[in-house]
C-alpha cells in the first residue's frame, strides 16, 4: 500500500518540532524525529529533504527563478518580474511574497513596507575611479564616507515583541524579556546567535522599532584600532560564541536607517535618514557608532577626505546622492565606491568562486598547493576566469589548503565551464568565495569568460558571500570597460 504522501506544511511542522527539542537527550529525539520524518516520504523527497538541516539545499536555481515562477502561474510570462522583485527587495522572503501574491494579487505586494524580523535587501553600490565623474554622478549632492573592511550587518529591533534567548547565566527559576533583535548579513542570513554582544547592545537604542545598516568591525581591546577582515570574521561562528566576544569584540559603524517606529524609510530622503539617525545616537555610544559623514563639492575636498582614509589604513570612500532614497537589492549610481586599490590597480576587486587546484605550480607546492582556479557565475554557469597563485602568505595557503579538502569532488562539477588545457589537478565543489586583486582586465581565448585577469592577486576569503553573489559576468565587462 502506498503512502500518503506528505504535505508541505505538515513537513514544516515536523521540523520546527525537531529544530525546537532542547535539553537532556534532545540530540537522540533530534535524530528519531529526523529518521521518523524521513520514513514518511518518497526517496527522492528524502534525498532533498535531509539536506535542510545540513544546509546544503543546492537545487540549481534562486529566489529570481521562483519569482519568474509566480509570473508565469498568473500571466504566461515574466511581466510580472518588477513587481515581484521589488516586493522581495522589501520583504526578502520568498514563501511570505508567494502568499501574498497568490492570495491577495500584485498590487498588494506594491503596497509592502519592511517589517522587523524580514530582512531586506541590501542596496549595493558601483566602482569608479574618477573623482570628476563622481561627483557628476552625484549631481551636486555628494555625501562621504569612510568604507570600512568589515562585514555588512542589517539590525532589526522591535521592542513590542519577545527575543527567544537563552541566557548562560541564568538559573532554571529566573525569567528575562529581552526586546526582539535580529541580525542579518548580506546575503540575509540570520546571524543573530552569532553576536550576542550586538543584540544587548541594540536593545539600548532609543526605539521602539528600527532597521539599521551597517558594517561590523572587529577592535582590538587593548588598543582600541580597528583589526584587520581575517580577524573580523572569526567572530562569524556557531562555536565558543561567548569566549570569542571577548577576545575579538565589534563595532558597528552604521550608515543608514531603513525603518523607525513603524514607519518605512526607504523612500526618505539619505540626508532625512541621516537626521533621524543623529537623533539616535545623540546620547547613546556602544557597539554601535554613528558613521563619519561629510559633504564634499569639489574633487580636491574628495581627495583630502580620501588621503585621511587611507592614512588610517581603511578601504576608501563610499559617497552617496543626499536626496536619493534607499535602493534595496540595487545597484545603481546613487551609491558610488572609490577605493583605495584603485588608484594603481583594476576599479574594483573581484569576488571569485574557487573550482579547483593545481599541486604543481607555485612556492606553495610545499603545502600540496600551488595554484587555484577560480571562476564567475552567469546564469546557472560558473565559467573560469583565472589561475591565482600571488598573494598568500603561508597562514592563507594553509587556510586555502584546509577548506579546499573539505569540499573536493571527484568530478568536474556539471555547472562549471573550463576548458581542457586548464583542467586543475583537483575539482572543488561551488561553495568557497574569494576575493582577486589584479592590475586589469584582458580578453582571453582560453578561459571560458572570454576574458582573464592580469597579474591576479589573492586577497581574502569571502565568508560573507555566497556563489550567487560573487562578480557577475556583466559587472567584470563592465570593470574591463572602466
Amino acid at each position: 500500500m502506498e503512502k500518503e504522501p506528505a504535505s508541505i506544511t505538515s513537513v514544516y511542522e515536523q521540523l520546527v518540532a525537531i529544530a525546537k527539542q532542547a535539553g537532556t537527550g534532545s540530540q537522540d529525539r533530534k535524530l528519531n524525529g529526523m529518521a521518523s520524518l524521513l520514513s514518511s516520504v518518497d526517496e527522492l523527497s528524502g534525498k532533498y529533504l535531509v539536506r535542510i538541516p545540513l544546509q546544503k539545499l543546492r537545487l540549481g536555481f534562486s529566489e529570481m527563478t521562483i519569482l519568474d515562477g509566480l509570473s508565469w502561474m498568473q500571466t504566461g510570462d515574466k511581466t510580472l518580474r518588477p513587481h515581484l522583485e521589488q516586493a522581495f527587495n522589501v520583504r526578502a522572503d520568498i514563501g511570505q511574497i508567494a502568499r501574498i501574491f497568490k492570495e491577495e494579487g500584485v498590487r498588494e505586494l506594491e503596497l509592502l513596507t519592511p517589517q522587523p524580523g524580514t530582512p531586506i535587501r541590501p542596496a549595493l553600490s558601483t566602482p569608479l575611479l574618477n573623482p570628476e565623474e563622481i561627483l557628476e554622478k552625484m549631481e551636486g549632492e555628494a555625501l562621504a564616507e569612510p568604507k570600512f573592511d568589515g562585514f555588512r550587518v542589517q539590525v532589526h529591533i522591535d521592542k513590542s515583541k519577545t527575543l527567544n534567548t537563552q541566557a548562560e547565566s541564568l538559573s532554571l527559576f529566573e525569567e528575562v524579556k529581552q526586546a526582539y533583535v535580529g541580525v542579518y548579513s548580506r546575503n540575509l542570513d540570520n546571524t543573530t546567535h552569532m553576536f550576542p554582544d550586538l543584540v544587548a547592545a541594540a536593545q539600548n537604542l532609543p526605539v521602539d522599532s528600527a532597521i539599521l545598516d551597517g558594517e561590523a568591525v572587529a577592535i582590538d581591546p587593548k588598543t582600541g584600532g580597528l583589526l584587520d577582515f581575517q580577524e573580523t570574521v572569526k567572530r562569524k561562528r556557531k562555536h565558543n560564541i561567548s569566549q570569542v566576544k571577548e577576545e575579538i569584540p565589534l563595532k558597528v559603524f552604521t550608515f543608514d536607517l531603513l525603518y523607525l517606529n513603524g514607519r518605512s524609510l526607504l523612500n526618505v530622503p539619505l540626508v532625512e535618514r541621516r537626521k533621524e539617525l543623529e537623533t539616535i545616537f545623540e546620547k547613546h555610544t556602544n557597539s554601535f557608532v554613528l558613521t563619519e559623514q561629510r559633504q564634499v563639492v569639489t574633487p580636491a575636498e574628495l581627495d583630502v577626505f580620501f588621503k585621511e582614509i587611507a592614512k588610517k589604513g581603511l578601504e576608501g570612500l563610499m559617497i552617496k546622492k543626499g536626496h536619493a532614497p534607499y535602493r534595496a537589492g540595487k545597484r545603481e549610481f546613487t551609491w558610488i565606491k572609490y577605493k583605495v586599490a584603485m588608484q594603481s590597480e583594476l576599479a574594483d576587486t573581484v569576488d571569485a568562486v574557487v573550482m579547483g587546484y593545481f599541486k604543481g605550480e607555485g612556492k606553495w607546492t610545499q603545502f600540496g598547493l600551488g595554484k587555484i582556479l577560480v571562476g564567475i557565475p552567469s546564469k546557472d554557469k560558473i565559467y573560469s576566469l583565472s589561475k591565482v597563485g600571488s598573494g598568500f602568505s603561508e597562514e592563507t595557503i594553509k587556510e586555502m589548503v584546509k577548506r579546499a579538502k573539505t569540499i573536493e569532488s571527484s568530478q568536474k562539477p556539471q555547472e562549471y565551464e573550463v576548458e581542457n588545457v586548464l583542467i586543475p589537478d583537483v575539482w572543488v565543489k561551488p561553495e568557497l568565495v574569494v576575493e582577486i586583486r589584479a592590475d586589469s582586465i584582458s580578453r582571453s581565448p582560453v578561459h571560458a569568460t572570454g576574458l582573464s585577469l592580469r597579474f591576479p592577486r589573492f586577497v581574502k576569503f569571502r565568508d560573507d558571500k555566497e556563489v550567487e553573489e560573487t562578480t557577475s559576468l556583466d559587472q567584470l565587462k563592465n570593470l574591463a570597460a572602466s
